[in-house]
C-alpha cells in the first residue's frame, strides 16, 4: 500500500519521481513477475534514461550564459569513420582543457558526434564559457567553423538534453551518432522517503519560489513492472531568487538601522543624565552617573 518518492535537487531545478514496488505493494495489485521488454521498449528506455542523465548534469553544472558550440567539417577533413572522429575530438578537448588550466579555470563539457546519412559530420558541444571561449574553440578545432551560441533553457535545458542525445531511432536523418560527458560532473544523491500509510501520492505541491513545469509531468503505468508511476520538474520562479536576497539585504539593512537608532537614544539618554548631575545646573560634583547612583541631587554622600 506504500510507495516511493525520490527527490532530486539540482542547481536550476527539483526533479521528483514517484512509483509503487513490489517490495512496498500497490494499491489494489497483487505482486506480479517483471515483464520482459521488446528491444523496441529497451531502446526507448535506454533514451529515456540518457535524456535523463544529461538533464540533470545540464541543470546541475551549466548556466544559460555557456556556450552549445557546433564543430564542423571542412569536406576535405570529413573523418573515415567514427573512430576518427573521436579521435579528432580528443585532440580539441585536450587543447581546450589546456587552454582553461592556464587561466585557472575547469573545463566542463558534454558531447554528441554526429553523421547523417549524406556523410556530412559535425559535433555539438556543451562547454561551460570563460573569457576567450569563443577564440579558444576556434584555435583548437582546426578542420573546420566553431559555431557558438548561447544555451538555451527552455524546459529546464530538457529540450537541449534530448537534441545533445540523439540517435538514428530518434532522428532518421542521422547514420551514427556518439554521446560522452567529462567525468568531473557528478550528480547529488536523490531524497529518498517511503510513504507507509498512503495508497497512492497526492496532488503536487509547489514550495514558494517555484512553479510547475507542466510538460514534465508524465504519470502512467511503468511497462517492465507494470506499476503506477509518476515524474515532475519544479522550475524556479524568474528573479525570485535575486528578489529573496534583495529582501534579506534590506531586513538586514533595516535591522542595522534600528540597532543605529538604539546606540543614539542610548548615548542621548546618557548625555542628558550627565548634564543633570554636572556644577553647572546644580548638581553634585560627581561626573560619573555609576559613582552618582543613590545621590540626591545638589548633595554629595558622606
Amino acid at each position: 500500500m506504500a510507495y516511493t518518492k525520490k527527490t532530486y535537487r539540482l542547481k536550476t531545478a527539483i526533479e521528483v519521481e514517484e512509483y509503487h514496488s513490489a517490495k512496498y505493494g500497490a494499491p489494489g495489485l497483487s505482486r506480479v513477475p517483471k515483464k520482459k521488454l521488446t528491444p523496441e521498449q529497451m531502446e526507448r528506455q535506454n533514451q529515456a534514461n540518457r535524456e535523463k542523465t544529461v538533464r540533470r548534469k545540464l541543470r546541475e553544472h551549466f548556466q544559460p550564459n555557456d556556450y552549445f558550440s557546433d564543430l564542423t567539417y571542412r569536406k576535405e577533413e570529413r573523418p573515415a569513420d567514427m573512430k576518427m572522429a573521436k579521435v579528432h575530438f580528443k585532440k580539441f578537448i585536450r587543447q581546450v582543457r589546456n587552454a582553461y588550466r592556464k587561466r585557472g579555470q575547469e573545463l566542463k563539457w558534454i558531447r554528441n558526434i554526429e553523421v547523417g546519412t549524406k556523410n556530412g559530420w559535425h559535433i555539438h558541444v556543451v562547454i561551460n564559457r570563460i573569457p576567450d571561449t569563443d577564440v579558444i574553440l576556434q584555435e583548437s578545432w582546426p578542420y573546420g567553423k566553431v559555431v557558438n551560441t548561447l544555451m538555451y533553457e527552455k524546459g529546464g535545458f530538457a529540450d537541449l538534453a534530448a537534441y545533445l542525445t540523439k540517435t538514428p531511432a530518434t532522428d532518421p536523418r542521422l547514420r551514427e551518432s556518439d554521446y560522452s560527458a567529462s567525468r568531473n560532473l557528478p550528480l547529488p544523491e536523490p531524497e529518498e522517503k517511503i510513504y507507509y500509510r498512503w495508497k497512492t501520492w497526492k496532488e503536487i505541491k509547489v514550495p514558494p519560489g517555484y512553479y510547475l513545469d507542466k510538460p514534465s509531468v508524465k504519470e502512467g503505468e511503468n511497462p517492465f513492472t507494470g506499476y503506477r508511476y509518476r515524474s515532475y520538474t519544479l522550475l524556479p520562479l524568474p528573479g525570485w531568487k535575486r528578489e529573496k536576497q534583495e529582501g534579506k539585504r534590506k531586513g538586514k539593512r533595516e535591522r542595522q538601522r534600528q540597532k543605529e537608532g538604539l546606540r543614539l537614544r542610548s548615548r542621548e539618554q546618557k548625555e542628558a543624565y550627565r548634564q543633570e548631575l554636572s556644577p553647572s545646573n546644580g548638581g553634585g560634583t560627581c561626573q560619573n552617573p555609576k559613582e552618582g547612583r543613590g545621590m540626591e541631587h545638589g548633595k554629595t554622600s558622606l
